[in-house]
């Protein structure tokens, strides 16, 4: 499906950009890659994989709109993944300024390079999770609910979501790119590091033979692999770009925004993830640390994903404890193994791509299909 085809990733060097953009090149697609300059001292999966060696990656900020333009110009894309994001609750109470202006105006400056960028077909922009209103309600939320935030991260995302189908409707439309927002969150799986997520928390205790400290242990999220959303992303972009051939109006995934996760039932503490990690990480140990902060957490959060099954066919495809094996076992064997060998990196993370694959077209997952 994505042979040849010219994608644009913005956040390609992110944990979830890192692993589409892998995927995409996996695929035969050229890509070109929009993300802020790497830290030096910074752990990431997109660096581990050399990643910069196989892609066009322009380092700028999206808060820049002459920039965005400028690299949507030339590159001159057939699909857009928009990733790029301030992505830590507990970063936007300390730059809440940063965090509004990354993920409102960023997102604002993307959609104004799509409008006037006449070779795209398809843009998928994604948000979070985190975007509605959570009332910690024992239901998943739709995407019919309100969008709302209480931290200055979650408020950013729902303004981003106002700001993009706002677009959709003054300037996209029907006759312009093939756009959606789509919504997923808690997501896992070898290559984060990122602070103050307990994946990371747990990699980082546990190879020094620490017990990882849990500051919310009874708080649930419905977890997923990071590569099930994705393939949410992939199955989406797919769908419009064959039906953007059709005339306008065609397809009624257009304009539209769609949640992606495990089932509704699916939906662990923080402390059940800590304890299925350990059994594939040579059982280390943790610790739970109760801390005061100003900045609240939620306890409860679930999604409805019924619509992404009636409109698109798509479903989650792990259980709860295949996710904490796939996730495990990627930073076991990194770090006995792989650590600082970019080949033997990209190799562990394209066999954890086939395997989940593999078990996909097992469990006759509809999206298995758009990739054939």
């Amino acid at each position: 499906m994505f042979k040849n085809k010219k994608i644009l990733i913005t956040g390609h060097t992110g944990f979830k950009g890192s692993w589409l953009t892998l995927w995409l090149l996996n695929q035969g697609a050229q890509i070109c890659g929009i993300s802020l300059p790497d830290s030096e001292d910074s752990n990431s999966h997109f660096k581990e994989l050399n990643l910069s060696s196989s892609i066009l990656d322009k380092r700028g900020d999206i808060r820049d709109l002459n920039f965005v333009k400028e690299v949507f110009t030339k590159f001159y894309p057939e699909f857009v993944f928009h990733l790029a994001a301030q992505a830590l609750v507990f970063d936007s109470y300390a730059d809440p300024v940063t965090t509004f202006q990354t993920n409102v105006i960023g997102t604002m400056n993307i959609l104004e390079a799509i409008r006037a960028t006449k070779s795209i077909k398809v843009a998928v922009l994604i948000t979070s999770d985190k975007c509605y209103r959570n009332d910690e309600q024992v239901f998943g939320y739709k995407e019919t609910d309100y969008l709302g935030g209480h931290d200055p991260y979650s408020a950013s995302k729902s303004c981003a979501e106002i700001v993009a189908h706002s677009y959709f409707d003054s300037f996209i439309g029907d006759e312009g790119p093939a756009c959606v927002t789509v919504r997923a969150g808690n997501v896992i799986g070898g290559g984060d590091w990122a602070a103050n997520r307990i994946v990371p928390d747990c990699e980082r205790a546990w190879v020094k033979g620490e017990p990882v400290n849990i500051r919310s242990p009874y708080s649930t999220r419905p977890w997923q692999l990071v590569l099930e959303p994705l393939s949410g992303y992939l199955m989406i972009a797919a769908l419009l770009y064959k039906d953007s051939f059709k005339g306008p109006n065609n397809h009624k995934l257009r304009n539209e925004a769609f949640n992606f996760g495990p089932p509704s039932s699916v939906c662990n503490t923080v402390e059940q993830v800590v304890q299925q990690l350990q059994k594939y990480w040579n059982n280390f140990d943790y610790k739970i640390e109760q801390q005061k902060s100003m900045a609240k957490e939620c306890n409860l959060l679930k999604l409805c994903c019924d619509k992404a099954l009636a409109y698109m066919g798509w479903e989650a495809n792990l259980t709860f404890n295949e996710t904490m094996e796939f996730t495990a076992t990627w930073y076991r064997d990194f770090e006995q193994s792989c650590k600082g060998n970019p080949q033997k990196v990209r190799d562990l993370s394209t066999k954890h791509i086939e395997h989940y694959v593999e078990l996909a077209k097992a469990r006759n997952r509809a999206w298995v299909e758009m990739f054939n």
